[in-house]
């Protein structure tokens, strides 16, 4: 139970308090739209941009954490493309979209502050390794699927191009890009400079967990109720699973392995349900996922929480 509150719940009631301050009227849709918009394109970019400056990427960036993470959560793409076409005969398209669903978790707005709040900031290295490399794998993947189904455009090379427009115009790369060139040039940063990316840092993971409480009260639940409770599934059970099984295989230290899991067990962010509406496919599935999934993850969380070593 102190797990639960003391951890679990100070994040959801600011998530909760979003939600019912935009559903109330007391917060408009413009508002959490624009407060998302801060977050997602300054306020976090400065903080992953401040982690992977300072990570120690010898100890933390290696392939056995990667491996623990991404290939559970290339099997939950797999599994829920697979089990969305073939159990509940969607398109090509909308399972592809529901399989992203299945592998780009709340690595950020969620993750983060979780594993803060349960083991530390010094917790959050292994973090920071994921989510450098999460938008590029993650995208990739499913833009790269989605292109091939389709087969518009020139093949290969327009696919290619795709990709690389989707990754490169994303902020939190940008912000991850720069951390890295900081981090391996040991390039030395003004006091001045450091102190106010300190000053958007602070005001980070609250902004953004109270916004995604807003963004959450415009989705509506809305019938597909087998494709929504496969990625719950999936997302909260399945993938967090495979990722304790494989971290344990291949022996990644414990503060790693609290990490990694404990990402893993994430519901789907935000980025599930705007990759279904940039492909204008399974949006009603991606909606309604990731509300549910996301008001689920506090009691799975709380489990993941006590079970973790």
């Amino acid at each position: 139970m102190g797990a639960l509150l003391e951890v679990i719940l100070p994040v959801f009631l600011v998530i909760g308090a979003g939600y019912i301050a935009v559903k109330r009227d007391l917060f408009s849709n413009e508002g959490a739209d624009a407060l998302m918009k801060f977050t997602q394109s300054f306020a976090i970019p400065c903080l992953l941009f401040r982690g992977i400056a300072e990570l120690e990427l010898g100890a933390y960036f290696e392939p056995r954490l990667l491996a623990s993470y991404y290939l559970p959560a290339i099997a939950g793409f797999t599994l829920g493309t697979l089990g969305a076409r073939l159990i509940f005969g969607r398109p090509w398209e909308d399972s592809i979209a529901i399989g992203f669903c299945c592998l780009f978790s709340n690595a950020v707005l969620l993750g983060l502050p979780i594993t803060e709040r349960a083991y530390g900031e010094g917790a959050l290295s292994p973090n920071y390794a994921i989510i450098a490399v999460n938008a590029p794998i993650c995208y990739g993947i499913g833009i790269t699927a989605m292109e091939v189904v389709r087969n518009k455009g020139g093949g290969l090379w327009h696919t290619a191009k795709a990709v690389w427009r989707a990754i490169t115009h994303n902020a939190l790369i940008i912000g991850i890009a720069l951390g890295f060139v900081v981090n391996i040039t040991s390039l030395p940063l003004p006091g001045v400079l450091t102190d106010a990316i300190d000053l958007m840092i602070r005001a980070a993971l609250p902004a953004a967990i109270f916004g995604l409480g807003g963004v959450l009260a415009r989705y509506k639940l809305e019938g597909d109720t087998g494709p929504v409770i496969m990625v719950c599934a999936l997302m909260l059970v399945v993938q967090p699973s495979l990722t304790w099984l494989v971290a344990g295989a291949t022996g990644v230290g414990t503060g790693a392995f609290r990490s990694v899991v404990l990402t893993s067990a994430m519901a789907p962010g935000v980025n599930a349900y705007v990759f279904a509406n940039m492909y204008g496919v399974g949006k009603r599935v991606a909606a309604s996922a990731v509300l549910i999934s996301t008001a689920l993850s506090v009691l799975t969380l709380w489990v993941w929480l006590a079970v973790l070593p």
